[in-house]
């Protein structure tokens, strides 16, 4: 089988290797010449057989649209596009409206597994037509995790639901990367002497929290136990909030999810002005006592009006 890859950025280039290495010849295209094996799109169509699948491997948002766009334009009737990235679900829905005129059919796959997909295999969520579902099968196959075919793949739905149920995966990982987190700050901060890095290690077996992300935690531990290293900045790519969104359209209380969210925003503050009011207001009515801002600080996050 033969398949076009668009972009080799880090999981796109590993997504090749790991095709590769299971017999699928891959025709990858990136707008970096250095990792690109043909100069433009219409030279990957030409060294495509029909009828052509191309993955798309970039950036959500305008970059997969413009690809797509550019990809309508070299295809046929019979052809196949595959939205690997991180788009929202109703963009897959947009974009089969697109290419149906066309005859080009549009498959979407919530791709999990980071930088360890090359060893590990990726898990795969995918929204399309059985049809093409079955047509595809072998390049799952080859980047799934080795094992049952059902634990690491699941034909989610029609298009949209490979990213809607990725969408929700990554919600649930915002909200326990959050627990992780705070039960290591309650950790370091005690005064009993606890091994943390310890700790979280030896929760890797027999306890109901062990999980992969665990064992990044402790990999992360041990290479900075007090994360003197890190800058206490998180940032989320859009599926937790999207994840929100869907929640209060369907009356579904999520809790811990929209916490772990609105910690991460909170992560951005370099002093938050919602704190400084709550201190103010615990001073004013109990007296309780205040820590002085510094002053500089005070005057980048309240620069005096001219």
């Amino acid at each position: 089988m033969k398949i076009g890859l668009v972009g080799l950025g880090k999981m796109g280039n590993n997504m090749r290797a790991r095709l590769k290495k299971s017999g699928i010849d891959v025709v990858g295209y990136d707008t970096n010449p250095d990792v690109s094996d043909v100069p433009d799109y219409a030279a990957l169509a030409a060294a495509l057989p029909t009828p052509r699948t191309v993955w798309v491997m970039v950036p959500a948002g305008r970059i997969t649209q413009s690809v797509i766009d550019e990809l309508e334009q070299v295809l046929e009737p019979g052809d196949l596009i595959i939205d690997g990235g991180n788009s929202r679900f109703t963009e897959d829905e947009k974009h089969a409206k697109q290419l149906d005129p066309k005859g080009i059919s549009f498959m979407d796959v919530g791709v999990s597994g980071g930088v360890w997909g090359l060893e590990n295999g990726y898990g795969l969520m995918v929204g399309g037509s059985d049809e093409q579902v079955e047509r595809v099968m072998p390049v799952f196959d080859a980047l799934r995790p080795e094992g049952p075919r059902d634990e690491g793949f699941v034909h989610a739905g029609p298009v949209g639901a490979g990213h809607y149920t990725k969408m929700v995966h990554n919600g649930i990982e915002y909200a326990i990367m959050q627990a992780y987190a705070e039960g290591y700050e309650l950790l370091h901060a005690s005064d009993r002497g606890i091994d943390v890095t310890g700790t979280f290690k030896a929760w890797q077996r027999g306890t109901v929290v062990r999980s992969w992300l665990l064992e990044l935690m402790v990999r992360a531990l041990e290479q900075d136990p007090d994360f003197a290293e890190i800058d206490g900045y998180v940032d989320d790519s859009g599926e937790g909030r999207w994840t929100l969104e869907e929640a209060i359209d369907h009356a579904v209380p999520m809790p811990a999810i929209s916490a772990s969210i609105f910690a991460r925003f909170v992560s951005r503050q370099e002093q938050s002005p919602a704190m400084q009011a709550v201190a103010a207001l615990r001073n004013q009515f109990g007296g309780h006592a205040v820590k002085a801002a510094e002053v500089e600080t005070a005057q980048q996050m309240h620069p005096t009006k001219r």
